[in-house]
């Protein structure tokens, strides 16, 4: 629930101003009618002798020094119009007028009686104060209309914070909404007890932290966690982007910065929470700049004074979040400010099971449904990942036409969430799907024939929106931490089995190893750069890596001749993979013909399936199983 503030004075005022414009042109028009005469339309001497012979007219005035006739009629709906003309030489106009009568049958009166212009009141209004307000009205609603695009509530409000603020124990979320986050919820508890039981820390003279700085990867509840604070301690709680904070005009951020502060020191104990805080936290290189730059370093600096300024024994606590510490300004590190930083990591094989029982609460399952099975198969996932995976199961379930999530509607999104929908209107040529089957077994059976790799679970080749044709995955039974250099070059071996199963079997290349290249490649290098594999560089770093949680970019950090000596460990790495998993598959020659034509016919097979063909004896293979 959000607080609502006072209504904009101003704009009744405007509706007061036009309230009253328009009363005052009514009693003109009622009481002074006269005053409203102010038009005069421009008609023909022959329209004029016309409306004489009609009985329309009913005053007649002639002004020689300018030429013209000017004359009131009364038109067919009684009311009065004023027409001119010009002087033309008729002997027998003043005769024609004098003998007319008006439309009350009365004599046309002629000469000096046509209220030719209005009132100066009338003038008054029209010409100077009817602009006036036209001009500021318009004024006023592209002021607001600009400031809307900019983000600001209205035209003069550049220092008024965006903050949504929620009541005492209205963010809807505790720490039970939050699951696989066992030690960032540890360190947070702190607060909420210190918020309870503030006279306990008090009274031994300790203050609490004034800010706590949640990173981690996008996706990982940070955001739900700052709310689950707030839910757990029940107190006012203030959310805020930090690109709210900047807009075009310079100042307008440092304001609302000083705005938002004012409010959290009036409903102390309160959490201000400051989402996405590197966009304006980001370290000042001093080069200054233009517009955007100067704006989010002031921003940043009035910051910084402010969280100086406030007294942490009140319950102020500022809570941010980012998934880019390192651009963070060091000013904002410092003891004093941010004191703590909560690591928000991406859950274990223990916490995705926690956090994918939580989002199941809100569907119908069946009782059957194993999320461990669940978990094992989403290694990396982020807990917006598994809440999305427990939506697209329940999906699945409706499109099929069931009430209840099974097993299976996990797996398929699972599947679903790592490499898209299928393609069902992808059709592959015989030619195409037997590559593709003898590239997938490929990659399998080299995974099953070594040691320390993870067992195979599904194959297929059923194209998915991803791009890819098919695929393996390999579930590992336990959660590991630690990659050894064994580890390492069996994954790559694994890698590329897929493009070994195609030259053994065709004799040629196809694109469809790409990814797999990638990916072996990727690693080789990591061997060799950053996981000091290598045994030409030991123990030494030859990359850096910046955005530990968005993309992880690397910058190799050595000379030109040592990044040559690097690229061709690297491939001396990839090819002795390579190597292995031809001669793995040489050796496994029959199996290699028959898991291939049993996946061709079914298109996907389980592990068990795949493993229970593998291990059973050998039997006697067709003759005409080779070639292309």
């Amino acid at each position: 629930m959000k607080t609502r503030g006072p209504k904009n004075p101003n704009k009744v005022l405007l509706y007061y101003c036009i309230g009253a414009l328009v009363a005052l042109l009514v009693f003109n028009w009622l009481v002074f009618p006269q005053m409203m005469r102010g038009a005069v339309t421009e008609v023909t001497y022959n329209q004029f002798l016309s409306d004489l012979d009609a009985g329309s007219v009913v005053a007649v005035e002639e002004d020689s020094s300018k030429g013209t006739i000017t004359y009131q009629i009364k038109d067919e709906n009684g009311r009065d119009r004023i027409c001119q003309t010009a002087i033309v030489n008729d002997p027998d106009r003043v005769d024609r007028i004098l003998a007319s009568t008006g439309p009350d049958g009365q004599a046309v009166q002629y000469g000096g009686v046509v209220p030719t212009q209005a009132s100066p009141a009338m003038n008054l209004l029209f010409g100077v104060v009817l602009p006036i307000i036209i001009m500021v009205a318009a004024g006023q609603l592209l002021m607001r209309y600009m400031s809307k695009k900019m983000g600001g509530p209205n035209a003069m409000s550049f220092g008024k914070s965006n903050a949504k603020v929620y009541v005492e124990a209205q963010t809807g979320k505790t720490f039970a909404d939050v699951a696989g986050q066992d030690e960032a919820k540890e360190a947070l508890a702190e607060i909420v007890d210190f918020l309870h039981n503030p006279g306990k820390y008090n009274s031994i003279g300790a203050t609490l932290p004034k800010g706590a700085l949640l990173v981690g990867p996008p996706g990982t509840g940070k955001t739900l966690l700052a709310k689950a604070v707030a839910g757990e301690a029940h107190v006012p709680f203030f959310s805020i982007s930090g690109s709210e904070f900047v807009e075009m005009f310079v100042g307008m951020g440092a304001a609302r910065v000083r705005d938002l502060f004012r409010q959290a020191a009036q409903k102390a104990p309160c959490i201000v929470f400051i989402d996405e805080i590197d966009t304006i936290g980001k370290s000042r290189d001093g080069a200054g700049g233009i517009g955007g730059n100067d704006e989010r370093e002031q921003t940043l600096n009035q910051l910084l004074t402010e969280m100086d300024g406030f007294d942490g024994s009140k319950g102020v606590i500022i809570l941010a979040a980012t998934n880019r510490p390192e651009t963070l300004d060091k000013a904002l590190l410092r003891p004093g400010r941010f004191d703590r930083r909560i690591p928000v990591e991406l859950p274990d094989l223990e916490g995705r099971a926690a956090i994918l029982k939580v989002h199941a609460k809100k569907v119908m399952m069946d009782e059957n449904v194993d999320f461990m099975a669940i978990a094992r198969a989403t290694s990396g996932a982020s807990g917006a990942e598994l809440a999305n995976m427990i939506n697209e199961a329940a999906l699945l379930a409706v499109k099929n036409g069931r009430r209840i999530v099974r097993q299976s509607d996990l797996e398929e999104a699972v599947e679903t969430v790592i490499a898209g929908y299928q393609r069902k209107n992808k059709v592959l040529s015989q030619r195409e799907k037997r590559i593709v089957a003898y590239h997938e077994i490929g990659h399998a059976l080299v995974a099953a024939r070594q040691t320390d790799s993870a067992p195979v679970t599904k194959i297929t080749i059923v194209p998915r929106t991803s791009g890819a044709l098919g695929y393996t995955m390999q579930v590992p039974q336990e959660e590991t931490n630690l990659l050894s250099r064994e580890e390492a070059l069996n994954k790559i071996a694994t890698f590329t089995g897929g493009r070994a199963a195609e030259e053994l079997i065709f004799g040629s290349y196809t694109s469809g190893a790409s990814g797999d290249i990638e990916q072996a490649t990727r690693l080789a290098r990591s061997m060799v750069t950053r996981l000091g594999m290598s045994r030409q560089f030991d123990m030494m770093a030859l990359e850096t890596t910046a955005g530990k949680y968005l993309n992880a970019d690397s910058t190799l950090a050595c000379s030109e001749g040592t990044a040559e000596k690097i690229d061709e460990e690297v491939l001396a790495i990839i090819k002795s993979a390579h190597e292995k998993a031809i001669n793995i598959l040489k050796e496994n020659i029959d199996k290699l013909h028959e898991l291939a034509a049993f996946l061709m016919e079914r298109e996907s097979i389980t592990g068990e399936e795949f493993m229970g063909i593998l291990n059973r004896e050998p039997s006697p293979a067709p003759a005409a199983q080779n070639g292309q």
